[in-house]
């Protein structure tokens, strides 16, 4: 199953266009709200989304119900975003860059409830980082094949540190920042602690 159709699992049943966009409003809202301030009321969240009370209670039952929803949108947007992006067609390197600076665009994004889903329970979500664990892997297998990464490079801690780089520039402080410098910076200290010639493979772009 492609991490497009777990998109499609963790997704609440089609709404209307208008309705739709209203959830996203009053999501967008809730991200900003509650990344500043964890424990943001209902209302707070209403009122950052421009709409009434009881229009976001009426799409969300309670605190924990508007909590969770985000926390699944957002680890929709990163799926999305690592299906979008993986792809035998292109060289890893290629890949790598463009996984990188997708992940960190939902990541910095959507900080509050990316947050969140790392320690979520719900199985959906565990099932879609599951498998954008083993897209990596792959990518990294691929890197490793054709040249990128060395031969003896462990792959699952060769990801391991790649998942804590990009963990380490998005924790604050980064709302602001160039997507495309915090890019350049993780592979490159990813390639330089398991590449074989940086400076041969930066040449491959």
């Amino acid at each position: 199953m492609t991490l497009q159709h777990e998109l499609l699992r963790i997704g609440s049943k089609p709404l209307r266009a208008d309705a739709e966009r209203t959830v996203h409003t009053i999501l967008e809202a809730a991200e900003r709200v509650l990344l500043v301030d964890p424990a943001a009321t209902m209302e707070q969240i209403a009122e950052a989304a421009g709409v009434a009370r009881t229009t976001v209670h009426r799409r969300f039952a309670t605190r924990e119900a508007l909590i969770d929803a985000l926390t699944r949108w957002a680890t929709a947007q990163f799926a999305a975003a690592v299906d979008g992006a993986v792809t035998d067609a292109a060289p890893p390197l290629v890949v790598l860059y463009r996984v990188t600076a997708d992940v960190l665009r939902v990541k910095i994004g959507w900080g509050f409830a990316m947050n969140r889903a790392g320690s979520s329970t719900d199985p959906e979500i565990s099932r879609v980082h599951a498998n954008v664990l083993e897209e990596c892997d792959r990518l990294f297998r691929r890197a490793q094949a054709t040249g990128l990464l060395r031969s003896d490079v462990d792959i699952e801690w060769a990801r391991r540190c790649y998942y804590a780089l990009i963990h380490e520039v998005t924790q604050g402080g980064t709302a602001d920042a160039d997507i495309d410098t915090l890019t350049t910076l993780i592979v490159d200290t990813l390639l330089r602690g398991f590449g074989t010639d940086p400076g041969r493979a930066a040449t491959g772009l």
